[in-house]
C-alpha cells in the first residue's frame, strides 16, 4: 500500500533504510485505519465533544470598517480546547498511535501549542508523553511549558544550536528512531518525511471544510481570498484544502520576515532555496555551504527554517502566493485586533492578520477574505510586553 502525496518534485522520504521501515509501518497503519467507520466516528466524536468543533467563522465587522475594504471573516481556531488548531491533528495521530499499539508518544514544539495539545491528548488517552522544545522557546513560552508539566508530560529542553524549533525537531526525530518500537512521533506540522505531510493535512482539513460551509451559509458564496500564517504550514494547508480546487479563490501564506529579509534574521523559507532536510525536499533557508541557516522570528511557532512540501508545490505551480511580514507589523496587528475586536491572537496568527490589514483596503467592499486565526495569544503576552518595553 502506498499514498500518492501529489506534491510534484517536493516531499518524499529522504531517510535511512531503518527509518524508512518505520515510516512504511506508519503509512500502512494510516491507510488501514483512516477510512474505517470506527476511526472516523471516534475522530469526529473527539473533535465535537472534546475540542468543541465546529469553530466559529466570525465576521470582524469593526476590523472591516476600520480598514475600509473587503469584508473580513476570522476562522476562530483560537477557540478550540488548548487554544489552537494543533489539537485537530494531534487527536488524529494519537488515535492512530493507539491502533498501532504504541503506549508512548513524543513530539516537538516551538510556541508550545502543539506540545500542549499532545500533552493534553496523552493525559486523555492514558499515554506516556515526552515533548522536545528548544531552550530559547522554553524561555519565551514558560506558560506552555508549565501547562505541559501539569498534564504529566516530560519536557526536554534542547539547548544546542539556536535552541529553537529546528533543534526540537532534530532531537524528537533522533529519539523516535531509537524508541520507535513502542513510541509514536506526533509531528506537529505539515512537514517531515512522507507520510507525515499528507497525514497532517488529512487531520487539519476540517478547518477548510467547516470554513467553506460556514461562508456559504453566511454569504451565499465562497470567499475571494484566504490568508494564513506559514511556518511548517499546517494551519494554512488545513484552510486551503477546503478551497484548493476553486481557482478563483486566492490563497496567501504569510511567513515571518522577522527583523527584515535583508537582515538575514527571518524565517521566510521562500526567500531561500530548494533543499533536502528533515527527510523531505522543500524550500529552506540555507547558507553558502548549503547548510540550514539559523532562523528567527518573534513568534516561536514560525521560527522553523523550512516549509512543508505541499506549500512548496503550491508556490511553484502558482496556485498559492506566499509573502512575509516583519515582527513590527505582526505586533501592530496583534495590538490592532485586541483593541478592535476584543480578540488576543497568537503571534503566529498576527502575521496573517497583518497581511489582511495591508491587502483589505485595496480590495472592493463586496469582496471577502477569510483569515485563519490559528491560535490565541495568552502564551505571547509576556513576549509582547518585552517587545513593547524594548522599543519605547
Amino acid at each position: 500500500m502506498h499514498l500518492d502525496d501529489n506534491f510534484g518534485e517536493f516531499g518524499g522520504y529522504y531517510v535511512t533504510d531503518e527509518v524508512k521501515k518505520v515510516l512504511e509501518e506508519l503509512e500502512n497503519a494510516y491507510i488501514k485505519y483512516k477510512e474505517t467507520k470506527e476511526f472516523k466516528e471516534l475522530y469526529k466524536y473527539y473533535l465535537k465533544q472534546y475540542v468543541g468543533r465546529p469553530s466559529p467563522l466570525y465576521y470582524a465587522e469593526r476590523m472591516t470598517k476600520k480598514l475600509g475594504g473587503a469584508k473580513i471573516y476570522l476562522k476562530r481556531e483560537d477557540l478550540n480546547h488548548t487554544g489552537a488548531h494543533k489539537i485537530n491533528n494531534v487527536i488524529g495521530q494519537m488515535l492512530l498511535a493507539k491502533k498501532m499499539g504504541k503506549n508512548k508518544v513524543i513530539a516537538e514544539t516551538g510556541a508550545g501549542q502543539h506540545g500542549v495539545a499532545t500533552a493534553t491528548c496523552a493525559a486523555l488517552m492514558g499515554m506516556e508523553c515526552t515533548v522536545y522544545m528548544g531552550s530559547e522557546d522554553v524561555k519565551k513560552q514558560s506558560l506552555n511549558v508549565f501547562r505541559m508539566k501539569l498534564l504529566g508530560t516530560t519536557v526536554v529542553e534542547v539547548s544546542y544550536g539556536t535552541g529553537t524549533l529546528k533543534e526540537a525537531v532534530d532531537a524528537a526525530m533522533k529519539s523516535w528512531i531509537i524508541e520507535s518500537k513502542d513510541t509514536f512521533y506526533v509531528l506537529g506540522s505539515a512537514l517531515g518525511p512522507h507520510p507525515y505531510p499528507t497525514m497532517v493535512k488529512e487531520f487539519q482539513k476540517v478547518i477548510g471544510e467547516e470554513a467553506r460551509e460556514q461562508i456559504i451559509e453566511q454569504e451565499n458564496r465562497i470567499p475571494d481570498m484566504l490568508i494564513a500564517s506559514v511556518g511548517g504550514g499546517s494551519n494554512a494547508i488545513g484552510l486551503f484544502s477546503g478551497f484548493i480546487n476553486d481557482k478563483k479563490v486566492k490563497m496567501v501564506g504569510v511567513e515571518a520576515a522577522g527583523k527584515g529579509i535583508e537582515t538575514g534574521m527571518h524565517s521566510a523559507a521562500f526567500a531561500g532555496s530548494v533543499g533536502i532536510f528533515h527527510g523531505m525536499k522543500s524550500y529552506f533557508i540555507v547558507d553558502e555551504n548549503n547548510e540550514l541557516r539559523p532562523s528567527y522570528s518573534i513568534s516561536s511557532g514560525l521560527d522553523y527554517p523550512g516549509v512543508g512540501p505541499e506549500h512548496a508545490y503550491l508556490k511553484d505551480c502558482e496556485r498559492a502566493e506566499y509573502t512575509s511580514v516583519t515582527d513590527d507589523e505582526a505586533v501592530d496587528a496583534f495590538k490592532f485586533l485586541c483593541k478592535t475586536e476584543g480578540i488576543i491572537p497568537a503571534l503566529e496568527s498576527s502575521h496573517a492578520v497583518a497581511y489582511a490589514m495591508k491587502i483589505a483596503p485595496k480590495m472592493d467592499k463586496d469582496e471577502i477574505i477569510i483569515v485563519n486565526l490559528s491560535g490565541r495569544g495568552d502564551k505571547d503576552v509576556n513576549t509582547i510586553a518585552d517587545y513593547i518595553n524594548n522599543t519605547k
